[in-house]
Protein backbone atom coordinates (compact mmCIF):
# COMPACT_ATOMS: atom_id res chain seq x y z
CA UNK A 1 0.00 0.00 0.00
CA UNK A 2 2.55 2.48 1.31
CA UNK A 3 4.86 1.28 -2.00
CA UNK A 4 2.11 2.75 -4.30
CA UNK A 5 1.29 5.81 -2.62
CA UNK A 6 4.98 7.07 -2.99
CA UNK A 7 5.04 5.60 -6.30
CA UNK A 8 2.36 8.29 -6.92
CA UNK A 9 3.72 10.83 -5.45
CA UNK A 10 7.11 10.60 -6.93
CA UNK A 11 4.97 10.48 -10.30
CA UNK A 12 3.68 13.77 -10.01
CA UNK A 13 6.86 15.21 -10.26
CA UNK A 14 7.92 18.68 -10.60
CA UNK A 15 3.86 18.87 -9.00
CA UNK A 16 4.46 17.51 -5.67
CA UNK A 17 4.08 21.38 -4.57
CA UNK A 18 0.71 21.59 -5.25
CA UNK A 19 -0.05 18.18 -4.10
CA UNK A 20 1.11 18.98 -0.84
CA UNK A 21 -0.88 22.43 -0.62
CA UNK A 22 -3.63 20.27 -1.54
CA UNK A 23 -3.45 17.87 1.71
CA UNK A 24 -2.52 21.02 4.70
CA UNK A 25 -5.83 22.41 2.65
CA UNK A 26 -7.50 19.36 3.31
CA UNK A 27 -6.09 19.31 6.66
CA UNK A 28 -7.88 22.83 7.41
CA UNK A 29 -10.95 21.59 5.35
CA UNK A 30 -11.28 18.88 7.95
CA UNK A 31 -10.96 20.53 11.11
CA UNK A 32 -13.64 23.40 10.01
CA UNK A 33 -15.77 20.21 9.21
CA UNK A 34 -15.55 19.57 12.75
CA UNK A 35 -16.51 22.94 14.22
CA UNK A 36 -19.97 23.33 13.20
CA UNK A 37 -20.42 19.99 14.95
CA UNK A 38 -18.71 20.81 18.38
CA UNK A 39 -20.10 24.28 18.39
CA UNK A 40 -23.76 22.86 17.84
CA UNK A 41 -22.93 20.37 20.90
CA UNK A 42 -21.29 23.12 22.98
CA UNK A 43 -24.57 25.45 22.36
CA UNK A 44 -27.08 22.21 23.37
CA UNK A 45 -24.71 21.33 26.45
CA UNK A 46 -24.91 24.89 27.85
CA UNK A 47 -28.56 25.38 26.99
CA UNK A 48 -29.24 21.98 28.72
CA UNK A 49 -27.21 23.07 32.47
CA UNK A 50 -28.85 26.29 32.38
CA UNK A 51 -32.23 23.91 32.29
CA UNK A 52 -30.83 22.10 35.26
CA UNK A 53 -29.57 25.49 36.71
CA UNK A 54 -25.77 24.19 36.86
CA UNK A 55 -24.81 27.12 34.69
CA UNK A 56 -26.31 30.15 33.56
CA UNK A 57 -26.44 30.87 29.36
CA UNK A 58 -25.97 33.94 27.76
CA UNK A 59 -29.11 33.71 24.83
CA UNK A 60 -27.10 36.01 22.42
CA UNK A 61 -25.01 33.01 22.22
CA UNK A 62 -27.24 31.61 20.01
CA UNK A 63 -27.31 33.20 17.08
CA UNK A 64 -23.78 33.97 17.14
CA UNK A 65 -23.33 30.36 17.36
CA UNK A 66 -25.31 30.21 14.29
CA UNK A 67 -23.06 32.71 12.47
CA UNK A 68 -19.94 31.29 13.49
CA UNK A 69 -21.40 27.66 11.92
CA UNK A 70 -22.05 29.55 8.70
CA UNK A 71 -18.24 30.80 8.91
CA UNK A 72 -16.52 27.83 9.56
CA UNK A 73 -19.00 25.95 6.51
CA UNK A 74 -18.00 28.34 4.06
CA UNK A 75 -14.37 28.00 5.48
CA UNK A 76 -14.92 24.27 4.88
CA UNK A 77 -16.17 24.54 1.60
CA UNK A 78 -13.33 27.07 0.30
CA UNK A 79 -10.51 25.06 1.56
CA UNK A 80 -12.83 22.13 -0.45
CA UNK A 81 -12.59 24.04 -3.17
CA UNK A 82 -8.68 25.39 -2.76
CA UNK A 83 -7.72 21.99 -2.53
CA UNK A 84 -9.66 20.56 -5.62
CA UNK A 85 -8.09 23.39 -7.28
CA UNK A 86 -4.40 22.20 -6.06
CA UNK A 87 -5.04 18.65 -6.83
CA UNK A 88 -7.81 17.98 -9.49
CA UNK A 89 -6.04 19.37 -12.59
CA UNK A 90 -2.70 17.38 -11.17
CA UNK A 91 -3.46 14.16 -12.67
CA UNK A 92 -4.39 15.30 -16.30
CA UNK A 93 -1.69 17.18 -16.83
CA UNK A 94 1.13 14.00 -15.64
CA UNK A 95 -1.40 12.06 -17.45
CA UNK A 96 -1.28 14.44 -20.78
CA UNK A 97 2.36 14.71 -20.34
CA UNK A 98 2.52 10.80 -20.43
CA UNK A 99 0.81 9.81 -22.98
CA UNK A 100 2.74 12.59 -25.43
CA UNK A 101 6.12 11.04 -23.71
CA UNK A 102 4.61 7.75 -24.98
CA UNK A 103 4.03 8.98 -28.38
CA UNK A 104 7.58 9.67 -28.60
CA UNK A 105 9.03 6.72 -27.04
CA UNK A 106 7.31 4.63 -29.46
CA UNK A 107 8.22 6.23 -32.37
CA UNK A 108 11.97 5.56 -31.31
CA UNK A 109 11.60 1.98 -30.72
CA UNK A 110 12.58 -0.67 -32.98
CA UNK A 111 9.13 -2.27 -34.97
CA UNK A 112 10.47 -5.18 -33.62
CA UNK A 113 8.94 -4.24 -30.38
CA UNK A 114 5.37 -4.10 -32.38
CA UNK A 115 5.69 -7.77 -33.33
CA UNK A 116 6.85 -8.57 -29.52
CA UNK A 117 3.76 -7.13 -27.96
CA UNK A 118 0.47 -7.03 -29.03
CA UNK A 119 -1.71 -3.59 -30.10
CA UNK A 120 -3.69 -3.93 -27.75
CA UNK A 121 -1.59 -4.05 -24.68
CA UNK A 122 0.11 -1.41 -26.04
CA UNK A 123 -3.24 0.66 -26.45
CA UNK A 124 -4.51 -0.72 -23.00
CA UNK A 125 -1.53 0.85 -21.45
CA UNK A 126 -1.96 4.29 -22.97
CA UNK A 127 -6.00 4.51 -22.73
CA UNK A 128 -7.06 1.84 -20.03
CA UNK A 129 -3.71 2.34 -17.59
CA UNK A 130 -3.45 5.92 -18.26
CA UNK A 131 -7.17 6.76 -17.70
CA UNK A 132 -6.70 4.69 -14.75
CA UNK A 133 -4.07 6.90 -13.07
CA UNK A 134 -6.11 10.16 -14.65
CA UNK A 135 -8.74 8.95 -12.58
CA UNK A 136 -7.76 7.48 -9.50
CA UNK A 137 -4.01 8.67 -8.46
CA UNK A 138 -4.63 11.66 -6.75
CA UNK A 139 -8.13 11.31 -6.08
CA UNK A 140 -6.94 7.74 -3.99
CA UNK A 141 -4.27 10.34 -2.43
CA UNK A 142 -6.46 12.58 -1.41
CA UNK A 143 -9.04 9.73 0.25
CA UNK A 144 -6.30 8.11 1.94
CA UNK A 145 -3.60 11.14 3.10
CA UNK A 146 -7.08 13.36 3.19
CA UNK A 147 -9.20 11.00 4.93
CA UNK A 148 -6.45 9.97 7.91
CA UNK A 149 -5.88 14.05 7.62
CA UNK A 150 -9.47 14.56 9.06
CA UNK A 151 -9.66 11.86 11.28
CA UNK A 152 -6.62 13.15 13.15
CA UNK A 153 -8.20 16.64 13.13
CA UNK A 154 -11.40 14.83 15.08
CA UNK A 155 -9.38 12.83 17.24
CA UNK A 156 -7.51 15.88 18.32
CA UNK A 157 -10.61 17.37 19.58
CA UNK A 158 -11.85 13.84 20.72
CA UNK A 159 -8.02 13.95 23.30
CA UNK A 160 -8.64 17.41 24.09
CA UNK A 161 -11.86 16.68 25.46
CA UNK A 162 -10.89 13.29 27.29
CA UNK A 163 -7.76 11.23 26.48
CA UNK A 164 -8.92 7.95 27.85
CA UNK A 165 -11.76 7.89 24.96
CA UNK A 166 -9.83 8.70 22.51
CA UNK A 167 -8.42 5.65 22.99
CA UNK A 168 -11.28 3.64 21.41
CA UNK A 169 -11.00 5.95 18.14
CA UNK A 170 -7.56 4.65 17.96
CA UNK A 171 -8.19 0.86 18.25
CA UNK A 172 -10.90 0.91 15.63
CA UNK A 173 -8.66 2.88 13.18
CA UNK A 174 -6.37 0.25 14.03
CA UNK A 175 -8.20 -2.70 13.29
CA UNK A 176 -10.00 -1.41 10.26
CA UNK A 177 -6.08 -0.57 9.11
CA UNK A 178 -5.41 -3.98 9.09
CA UNK A 179 -8.74 -5.01 6.99
CA UNK A 180 -7.24 -2.38 4.77
CA UNK A 181 -3.98 -3.91 4.07
CA UNK A 182 -6.00 -7.26 3.41
CA UNK A 183 -7.88 -5.18 0.62
CA UNK A 184 -5.12 -3.97 -0.61
CA UNK A 185 -2.91 -7.13 -0.50
CA UNK A 186 -6.10 -8.79 -2.71
CA UNK A 187 -6.12 -5.59 -4.51
CA UNK A 188 -2.26 -5.85 -5.73
CA UNK A 189 -2.88 -9.95 -6.23
CA UNK A 190 -5.56 -9.79 -8.41
CA UNK A 191 -4.88 -6.80 -10.42
CA UNK A 192 -2.54 -7.99 -12.90
CA UNK A 193 -5.00 -10.64 -13.79
CA UNK A 194 -7.53 -8.56 -13.82
CA UNK A 195 -5.27 -5.93 -16.39
CA UNK A 196 -4.74 -8.41 -18.58
CA UNK A 197 -8.36 -9.70 -19.17
CA UNK A 198 -9.07 -6.17 -20.14
CA UNK A 199 -6.04 -5.93 -22.55
CA UNK A 200 -7.20 -9.69 -24.09
CA UNK A 201 -10.39 -7.94 -24.52
CA UNK A 202 -9.25 -4.78 -25.76
CA UNK A 203 -6.97 -6.81 -28.37
CA UNK A 204 -9.93 -9.48 -29.17
CA UNK A 205 -12.30 -6.23 -30.10
CA UNK A 206 -9.40 -4.83 -32.60
CA UNK A 207 -8.87 -7.97 -34.24
CA UNK A 208 -12.79 -8.28 -34.96
CA UNK A 209 -13.06 -4.63 -35.72
CA UNK A 210 -10.10 -5.15 -38.29
CA UNK A 211 -11.47 -8.38 -39.77
CA UNK A 212 -15.00 -7.40 -40.35
CA UNK A 213 -14.46 -7.53 -44.13
CA UNK A 214 -13.15 -10.98 -44.35
CA UNK A 215 -15.85 -12.27 -41.37
CA UNK A 216 -18.55 -10.91 -43.62
CA UNK A 217 -16.92 -12.10 -46.85
CA UNK A 218 -17.07 -15.77 -45.52
CA UNK A 219 -20.55 -15.27 -43.89
CA UNK A 220 -18.32 -16.04 -40.59
CA UNK A 221 -19.52 -13.53 -38.20
CA UNK A 222 -21.03 -16.33 -35.79
CA UNK A 223 -17.46 -18.01 -35.62
CA UNK A 224 -15.71 -14.64 -35.52
CA UNK A 225 -17.93 -14.03 -31.97
CA UNK A 226 -16.89 -16.74 -30.64
CA UNK A 227 -13.44 -15.47 -29.45
CA UNK A 228 -14.70 -12.00 -28.38
CA UNK A 229 -17.93 -13.51 -26.45
CA UNK A 230 -15.30 -15.55 -24.39
CA UNK A 231 -12.84 -12.62 -24.00
CA UNK A 232 -15.97 -10.76 -22.73
CA UNK A 233 -17.04 -13.60 -20.45
CA UNK A 234 -13.69 -13.87 -18.85
CA UNK A 235 -13.48 -10.25 -18.19
CA UNK A 236 -17.21 -10.15 -16.51
CA UNK A 237 -15.66 -13.58 -14.63
CA UNK A 238 -12.23 -12.11 -13.31
CA UNK A 239 -13.97 -8.80 -12.13
CA UNK A 240 -16.85 -10.23 -10.70
CA UNK A 241 -13.99 -13.05 -8.40
CA UNK A 242 -11.99 -9.78 -7.64
CA UNK A 243 -15.39 -8.38 -6.25
CA UNK A 244 -16.58 -11.03 -4.16
CA UNK A 245 -12.89 -11.37 -2.61
CA UNK A 246 -13.40 -7.58 -1.94
CA UNK A 247 -16.85 -7.67 -0.21
CA UNK A 248 -15.23 -9.48 3.46
CA UNK A 249 -12.41 -7.63 4.06
CA UNK A 250 -14.69 -4.30 3.34
CA UNK A 251 -17.38 -5.51 5.21
CA UNK A 252 -15.01 -6.08 8.31
CA UNK A 253 -13.64 -2.65 7.65
CA UNK A 254 -16.67 -1.05 7.84
CA UNK A 255 -18.17 -3.24 11.08
CA UNK A 256 -14.83 -2.57 12.87
CA UNK A 257 -15.56 1.67 12.00
CA UNK A 258 -19.17 1.31 13.00
CA UNK A 259 -18.45 -1.02 16.26
CA UNK A 260 -15.65 2.28 17.48
CA UNK A 261 -18.29 4.72 16.98
CA UNK A 262 -20.89 2.81 19.03
CA UNK A 263 -18.14 2.42 21.45
CA UNK A 264 -17.41 6.36 21.41
CA UNK A 265 -21.34 7.09 22.28
CA UNK A 266 -21.69 4.56 24.88
CA UNK A 267 -18.39 5.34 26.53
CA UNK A 268 -19.50 9.04 26.28
CA UNK A 269 -22.77 8.53 27.60
CA UNK A 270 -21.10 6.29 30.99
CA UNK A 271 -19.33 9.13 31.91
CA UNK A 272 -21.49 11.54 31.79
CA UNK A 273 -23.60 8.93 33.70
CA UNK A 274 -21.44 9.24 36.18
CA UNK A 275 -20.50 12.42 36.10
CA UNK A 276 -16.62 11.68 34.70
CA UNK A 277 -17.55 14.14 32.11
CA UNK A 278 -20.10 17.38 31.88
CA UNK A 279 -23.18 17.51 29.68
CA UNK A 280 -21.34 19.45 27.32
CA UNK A 281 -18.33 17.55 26.99
CA UNK A 282 -21.10 14.44 26.74
CA UNK A 283 -22.37 15.82 24.09
CA UNK A 284 -19.47 16.75 22.25
CA UNK A 285 -17.97 13.33 22.05
CA UNK A 286 -21.84 11.94 21.28
CA UNK A 287 -21.84 14.15 18.44
CA UNK A 288 -18.22 13.52 17.33
CA UNK A 289 -18.76 9.71 17.29
CA UNK A 290 -21.27 10.07 14.64
CA UNK A 291 -18.75 12.27 12.45
CA UNK A 292 -15.12 10.59 13.70
CA UNK A 293 -14.86 7.74 10.84
CA UNK A 294 -16.58 9.34 8.52
CA UNK A 295 -13.82 10.13 6.13
CA UNK A 296 -12.08 6.91 6.99
CA UNK A 297 -14.87 4.54 5.91
CA UNK A 298 -14.18 5.33 2.00
CA UNK A 299 -10.64 4.73 2.01
CA UNK A 300 -11.17 0.85 1.62
CA UNK A 301 -12.52 2.07 -2.10
CA UNK A 302 -9.19 3.53 -2.74
CA UNK A 303 -6.94 0.12 -0.89
CA UNK A 304 -8.90 -1.65 -3.81
CA UNK A 305 -7.81 0.20 -6.52
CA UNK A 306 -4.28 0.65 -5.04
CA UNK A 307 -3.33 -2.80 -7.14
CA UNK A 308 -5.08 -1.43 -10.46
CA UNK A 309 -2.81 1.85 -10.18
CA UNK A 310 0.61 -0.21 -9.04
CA UNK A 311 -0.33 -2.63 -12.45
CA UNK A 312 -1.09 0.89 -14.55
CA UNK A 313 2.23 2.33 -13.08
CA UNK A 314 3.98 -0.80 -14.25
CA UNK A 315 2.84 -0.88 -17.77
CA UNK A 316 3.84 3.05 -17.83
CA UNK A 317 7.56 1.57 -16.77
CA UNK A 318 7.61 -1.08 -19.38
CA UNK A 319 7.45 1.35 -21.70
CA UNK A 320 9.21 3.30 -20.63
CA UNK A 321 12.41 1.50 -19.96
CA UNK A 322 12.29 -0.12 -23.82
CA UNK A 323 15.47 -0.03 -25.35
CA UNK A 324 15.53 3.04 -27.83
CA UNK A 325 16.68 2.00 -31.28
CA UNK A 326 18.09 5.38 -31.37
CA UNK A 327 19.83 5.37 -27.59
CA UNK A 328 22.77 7.88 -27.75
CA UNK A 329 21.67 8.94 -31.33
CA UNK A 330 22.30 12.66 -32.08
CA UNK A 331 21.36 15.56 -34.50
CA UNK A 332 23.29 15.29 -37.64
CA UNK A 333 23.45 17.64 -40.67
CA UNK A 334 24.60 15.99 -43.61
CA UNK A 335 25.92 17.30 -47.14
CA UNK A 336 25.96 13.94 -49.10
CA UNK A 337 23.49 11.69 -49.04
CA UNK A 338 24.97 7.93 -51.06
CA UNK A 339 24.36 4.83 -48.97
CA UNK A 340 26.62 1.88 -48.16
CA UNK A 341 25.39 -1.41 -46.64
CA UNK A 342 29.21 -3.35 -45.27
CA UNK A 343 28.74 -6.84 -44.42
CA UNK A 344 25.27 -6.31 -43.28
CA UNK A 345 22.85 -9.32 -41.33
CA UNK A 346 19.31 -9.25 -40.14
CA UNK A 347 16.77 -11.17 -39.15
CA UNK A 348 13.37 -11.33 -37.34
CA UNK A 349 13.87 -13.62 -33.87
CA UNK A 350 15.92 -16.87 -35.35
CA UNK A 351 14.89 -16.23 -38.92
CA UNK A 352 17.77 -14.78 -40.80
CA UNK A 353 16.76 -12.13 -43.88
CA UNK A 354 19.73 -10.58 -44.76
CA UNK A 355 23.34 -12.58 -45.15
CA UNK A 356 26.42 -10.12 -45.03
CA UNK A 357 24.82 -7.85 -47.40
CA UNK A 358 27.49 -5.38 -49.36
CA UNK A 359 26.26 -2.95 -51.34
CA UNK A 360 26.44 1.08 -52.44
CA UNK A 361 23.56 2.70 -53.39
CA UNK A 362 25.32 6.36 -55.44
CA UNK A 363 23.74 9.63 -54.37
CA UNK A 364 21.40 11.85 -56.87
CA UNK A 365 21.14 8.01 -58.40
CA UNK A 366 17.87 6.03 -58.73
CA UNK A 367 18.83 2.52 -57.58
CA UNK A 368 15.61 -0.19 -58.20
CA UNK A 369 15.89 -3.34 -55.32
CA UNK A 370 14.15 -6.75 -57.43
CA UNK A 371 13.87 -10.04 -56.30
CA UNK A 372 11.22 -12.64 -55.25
CA UNK A 373 8.04 -12.56 -52.47
CA UNK A 374 10.53 -12.56 -48.58
CA UNK A 375 14.06 -11.68 -50.69
CA UNK A 376 14.49 -8.98 -48.03
CA UNK A 377 13.62 -6.34 -50.55
CA UNK A 378 11.34 -4.37 -47.81
CA UNK A 379 13.84 -5.46 -45.30
CA UNK A 380 16.64 -3.58 -46.88
CA UNK A 381 14.34 -0.28 -47.06
CA UNK A 382 13.24 -0.39 -43.37
CA UNK A 383 16.84 -0.92 -42.10
CA UNK A 384 17.68 2.50 -44.15
CA UNK A 385 14.96 4.16 -42.49
CA UNK A 386 16.35 2.87 -39.07
CA UNK A 387 13.08 1.09 -38.14
CA UNK A 388 15.12 -1.78 -37.42
CA UNK A 389 18.88 -1.98 -36.06
CA UNK A 390 20.92 -4.61 -38.03
CA UNK A 391 22.26 -7.78 -36.39
CA UNK A 392 25.93 -6.92 -37.37
CA UNK A 393 27.78 -4.78 -39.91
CA UNK A 394 27.01 -1.26 -40.76
CA UNK A 395 24.92 0.95 -42.75
CA UNK A 396 26.27 4.68 -43.76
CA UNK A 397 24.34 7.59 -44.84
CA UNK A 398 26.39 9.81 -46.25
CA UNK A 399 29.38 8.50 -44.90
CA UNK A 400 27.87 8.64 -41.07
CA UNK A 401 27.01 5.43 -39.46
CA UNK A 402 23.49 5.54 -38.85
CA UNK A 403 23.33 4.59 -35.46
CA UNK A 404 25.21 8.29 -35.14
CA UNK A 405 21.53 10.07 -35.97
CA UNK A 406 18.47 10.30 -34.02
CA UNK A 407 15.75 9.26 -35.44
CA UNK A 408 14.19 12.29 -36.43
CA UNK A 409 17.57 13.47 -37.57
CA UNK A 410 17.65 10.08 -40.13
CA UNK A 411 14.33 10.62 -41.13
CA UNK A 412 14.51 14.20 -42.01
CA UNK A 413 16.51 13.24 -45.10
CA UNK A 414 14.02 9.95 -46.23
CA UNK A 415 10.54 10.58 -47.65
CA UNK A 416 8.79 7.25 -47.93
CA UNK A 417 5.90 6.01 -50.01
CA UNK A 418 4.81 2.62 -48.59
CA UNK A 419 3.21 -0.65 -50.50
CA UNK A 420 0.56 -0.54 -48.12
CA UNK A 421 -0.71 3.19 -47.83
CA UNK A 422 -2.13 4.23 -44.28
CA UNK A 423 -3.57 7.92 -44.40
CA UNK A 424 -4.61 9.66 -41.23
CA UNK A 425 -8.57 10.27 -40.72
CA UNK A 426 -8.44 13.92 -41.19
CA UNK A 427 -8.56 16.02 -44.17
CA UNK A 428 -6.39 15.56 -47.35
CA UNK A 429 -5.15 18.49 -47.00
CA UNK A 430 -3.41 17.70 -43.74
CA UNK A 431 -2.45 14.18 -45.05
CA UNK A 432 -0.44 15.49 -47.77
CA UNK A 433 0.87 18.26 -45.70
CA UNK A 434 2.01 15.72 -43.04
CA UNK A 435 5.41 15.54 -44.34
CA UNK A 436 5.48 19.54 -44.44
CA UNK A 437 3.58 21.38 -42.47
CA UNK A 438 4.91 24.64 -43.55
CA UNK A 439 4.10 24.01 -47.06
CA UNK A 440 2.05 26.87 -48.66
CA UNK A 441 -1.11 26.28 -50.35
CA UNK A 442 0.68 26.16 -53.98
CA UNK A 443 3.20 23.96 -53.12
CA UNK A 444 0.64 21.25 -51.80
CA UNK A 445 -1.25 21.53 -55.07
CA UNK A 446 1.72 22.02 -57.14
CA UNK A 447 3.12 18.01 -55.09
CA UNK A 448 -1.12 16.94 -55.60
CA UNK A 449 -0.69 17.44 -59.45
CA UNK A 450 2.68 16.23 -59.96
CA UNK A 451 1.33 13.47 -58.23
CA UNK A 452 -1.98 13.22 -60.43
CA UNK A 453 -4.30 13.16 -57.65
CA UNK A 454 -5.76 17.01 -57.90
CA UNK A 455 -8.37 16.49 -60.49
CA UNK A 456 -10.41 13.62 -58.35
CA UNK A 457 -9.57 15.58 -55.13
CA UNK A 458 -11.28 18.90 -56.59
CA UNK A 459 -13.87 16.75 -57.56
CA UNK A 460 -14.90 15.68 -53.93
CA UNK A 461 -17.53 17.37 -51.86
CA UNK A 462 -15.31 19.26 -49.68
CA UNK A 463 -12.02 19.47 -52.17
CA UNK A 464 -8.65 19.22 -50.41
CA UNK A 465 -10.99 19.96 -47.27
CA UNK A 466 -12.80 16.62 -47.73
CA UNK A 467 -12.22 14.22 -44.55
CA UNK A 468 -11.30 10.61 -45.17
CA UNK A 469 -12.21 7.94 -43.07
CA UNK A 470 -9.54 6.02 -41.19
CA UNK A 471 -6.47 4.62 -43.09
CA UNK A 472 -8.23 6.40 -46.03
CA UNK A 473 -11.18 3.44 -46.15
CA UNK A 474 -13.12 6.06 -48.32
CA UNK A 475 -11.03 6.56 -51.28
CA UNK A 476 -10.18 3.85 -53.83
CA UNK A 477 -6.25 1.72 -53.42
CA UNK A 478 -4.82 3.65 -56.11
CA UNK A 479 -6.40 7.34 -54.93
CA UNK A 480 -4.70 6.73 -51.40
CA UNK A 481 -1.63 5.61 -53.24
CA UNK A 482 -1.11 8.62 -55.37
CA UNK A 483 -2.21 10.88 -52.00
CA UNK A 484 0.92 9.18 -50.41
CA UNK A 485 2.93 9.87 -53.09
CA UNK A 486 1.98 13.59 -53.28
CA UNK A 487 3.13 13.48 -49.34
CA UNK A 488 6.22 12.02 -49.90
CA UNK A 489 6.88 14.95 -52.75
CA UNK A 490 6.18 17.71 -50.93
CA UNK A 491 8.71 16.50 -48.18
CA UNK A 492 11.21 17.29 -50.43
CA UNK A 493 13.57 15.09 -48.97
CA UNK A 494 17.30 14.50 -50.53
CA UNK A 495 16.28 10.58 -50.35
CA UNK A 496 13.30 9.01 -51.60
CA UNK A 497 11.97 5.40 -51.31
CA UNK A 498 9.45 4.01 -52.87
CA UNK A 499 8.28 0.68 -51.99
CA UNK A 500 6.11 -0.63 -54.54
CA UNK A 501 4.81 2.77 -55.05
CA UNK A 502 2.78 2.62 -58.21
CA UNK A 503 1.52 -0.90 -57.33
CA UNK A 504 -2.47 0.52 -57.50
CA UNK A 505 -1.99 2.50 -60.39
CA UNK A 506 -4.27 1.84 -63.17
CA UNK A 507 -2.36 1.41 -66.35
CA UNK A 508 -3.62 4.52 -67.82
CA UNK A 509 -2.83 6.55 -64.92
CA UNK A 510 1.26 4.86 -64.27
CA UNK A 511 2.82 6.61 -67.25
CA UNK A 512 1.86 9.92 -65.76
CA UNK A 513 2.91 9.17 -61.67
CA UNK A 514 5.98 7.93 -63.26
CA UNK A 515 6.90 10.97 -65.04
CA UNK A 516 5.67 13.50 -62.43
CA UNK A 517 7.89 10.56 -59.63
CA UNK A 518 11.14 10.59 -62.38
CA UNK A 519 11.01 14.79 -62.64
CA UNK A 520 10.28 15.82 -58.71
CA UNK A 521 12.96 13.29 -57.94
CA UNK A 522 15.84 14.44 -59.82
CA UNK A 523 19.37 15.23 -58.25
CA UNK A 524 17.84 13.07 -55.39
CA UNK A 525 19.14 9.67 -53.96
CA UNK A 526 16.47 7.31 -54.99
CA UNK A 527 15.49 3.50 -53.94
CA UNK A 528 12.91 1.97 -55.50
CA UNK A 529 11.21 -1.38 -55.05
CA UNK A 530 8.95 -2.84 -58.04
CA UNK A 531 7.56 -5.41 -60.03
CA UNK A 532 6.96 -3.58 -62.95
CA UNK A 533 9.40 -3.36 -65.97
CA UNK A 534 8.31 0.21 -66.94
CA UNK A 535 9.50 1.15 -63.11
CA UNK A 536 12.89 -0.75 -63.14
CA UNK A 537 14.51 -0.56 -66.75
CA UNK A 538 15.25 3.41 -66.62
CA UNK A 539 17.15 3.11 -62.93
CA UNK A 540 20.69 3.98 -62.73
CA UNK A 541 21.52 0.42 -60.93
CA UNK A 542 19.48 -3.03 -60.11
CA UNK A 543 20.32 -4.83 -57.11
CA UNK A 544 18.58 -8.39 -57.43
CA UNK A 545 18.08 -10.06 -54.01
CA UNK A 546 17.52 -13.36 -53.67
CA UNK A 547 17.77 -15.46 -50.58
CA UNK A 548 18.69 -12.55 -48.19
CA UNK A 549 22.00 -11.96 -50.55
CA UNK A 550 22.60 -9.74 -53.16
CA UNK A 551 23.63 -12.18 -56.30
CA UNK A 552 23.13 -9.63 -59.01
CA UNK A 553 23.82 -5.62 -59.62
CA UNK A 554 24.21 -3.60 -62.64
CA UNK A 555 22.03 -1.63 -64.69
CA UNK A 556 18.94 -3.37 -66.94
CA UNK A 557 21.15 -3.20 -70.17
CA UNK A 558 23.89 -5.38 -68.41
CA UNK A 559 21.58 -8.07 -66.05
CA UNK A 560 19.35 -9.06 -68.99
CA UNK A 561 22.44 -10.06 -71.36
CA UNK A 562 23.44 -12.76 -68.33
CA UNK A 563 21.29 -15.78 -67.64
CA UNK A 564 21.04 -14.67 -64.11
CA UNK A 565 17.73 -14.35 -61.38
CA UNK A 566 17.35 -10.98 -62.99
CA UNK A 567 17.13 -12.20 -67.02
CA UNK A 568 14.52 -14.67 -65.27
CA UNK A 569 12.45 -12.21 -63.67
CA UNK A 570 11.97 -9.95 -66.79
CA UNK A 571 11.23 -13.17 -68.88
CA UNK A 572 8.25 -13.26 -66.62
CA UNK A 573 7.75 -9.93 -66.09
CA UNK A 574 7.49 -9.37 -69.80
CA UNK A 575 5.15 -12.68 -70.35
CA UNK A 576 2.64 -11.56 -67.38
CA UNK A 577 3.28 -7.48 -68.66
CA UNK A 578 1.55 -8.88 -72.27
CA UNK A 579 -0.80 -10.69 -71.10
CA UNK A 580 -4.67 -9.88 -72.43
CA UNK A 581 -8.06 -11.32 -72.79
CA UNK A 582 -7.85 -13.23 -76.35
Amino acid sequence: MFKTIKRIIDWCGELKGKLYIGFLFSFFSGWFSAMPVIIAAYTVGKLIEEKRGTEKFDSKWIGLSFFIMLLFIFLRFLFDYLRAKFQEAISYELVARDRLAIGDLLKRVSLGYFQKVNTGDILSSITTGLHTLENMGIRMLDNFIGGYLNFLCIFLWITIINPRVSLITMAAVAGSFLFLMVISKHSVQNASVSAQADRELTSTAIEYARGLPVVKSFGQDGAALVSMRKACKESKRIHLKIEWGFVPANCLHQIVLKIGSIMLLLSSVYLGWMNQLSITNMLLLSFLSFDVFASIEPISDSSHVLGVIEDAMNQLDALRSEEFIDEGGREISLTQYGIEFRDVSFGYDSRLILNHVSFVIPEKKTTAIVGSSGSGKTTICNLIAKFYDVNSGNIELGGVNIKEFTCDSLLSNISMVFQNVYLFHDTIRNNICFGNPNATEQDMMHAAKKACCHDFIIALPNGYDTVIGEGGGTLSGGEKQRISIARAILKDAPIVILDEATASIDPENEHYIQAAISELTKGKTIITIAHRLATIENADQILVVDHGEIVESGTHKELVKKEGVYKKFVDIREKAERWNIA
